[in-house]
């Protein structure tokens, strides 16, 4: 079956994080609670060297600013949420369960109350802050290609490449308004909720592969 992804990734063995590699990521996790609780523009280097322990000095060695602090963070949210690596070796083998389980893992989100919390923010600063439209613009671009790719698994021809951006887009935005639901109301069971919209999904995904 012909790559539909369209970057390639090289595999390779991990021996473990670097201390550098340890430093950013005491950053990130200090600098991500301090968002959650205070918002990006009450949080200054100084507030996040004191949380980390991180000199302010390391930290612009490691961040050239407080908005590469923030795209760390969507870069490493988006990443796992998406979770490539799997549906990558689901599409390499056609297979159409692997797949399909990993669009119900998209469309049902686990609750994680400071990525629940963050990510609205972060959409909202890309509004004001031309750097972060720009990180929002190309990760929102990464999961429309993703989304795709993933579909294409169901209807391969590329006479139905229409039908699957189109699906592609009505689940992106079924994923993304029950992510504002859940900011927005943090301890609302969303069980069903859920469960709704992975029935519609799976309809979109059954016509797609023209089941019956």
């Amino acid at each position: 079956m012909h790559n539909v992804f369209a970057y390639d990734e090289i595999d390779t063995v991990c021996a473990g994080p670097t201390r550098a590699e340890e430093r950013r990521l005491k950053l990130v996790t200090a600098a991500r609670k301090l968002f959650c609780e205070r918002g990006f523009h009450a949080t200054g280097m100084a507030q996040i060297a004191e949380a980390s322990g991180v000199k302010v000095g390391q930290i612009y060695r490691d961040f050239a600013s407080k908005d590469d602090i923030i795209a760390a963070i969507a870069e490493s949210d988006f990443s796992e949420f998406l979770n490539e690596a799997a549906l990558r070796a689901a599409v390499g083998e056609g297979d159409r369960i692997g797949v399909r389980n990993w669009i119900a893992r998209f469309v049902t989100p686990e609750r994680v109350c400071s990525k629940d919390q963050l990510m609205p923010e972060i959409i909202a600063e890309a509004v004001r802050n031309d750097r972060i439209a720009t990180i929002m613009a190309e990760l929102n671009a990464r999961i429309r290609h993703t989304m795709r790719a993933a579909l294409t698994v169901f209807a391969p021809e590329p006479s139905r490449s229409a039908d699957v951006a189109v699906v592609a887009e009505l689940i992106l935005t079924l994923v993304i308004g029950q992510c504002s639901r859940m900011a927005a109301e943090t301890d609302r069971d969303v069980t069903a909720l859920q469960a709704r919209i992975l029935q519609l999904v799976d309809v979109e995904i059954c016509a797609l592969a023209r089941c019956g």
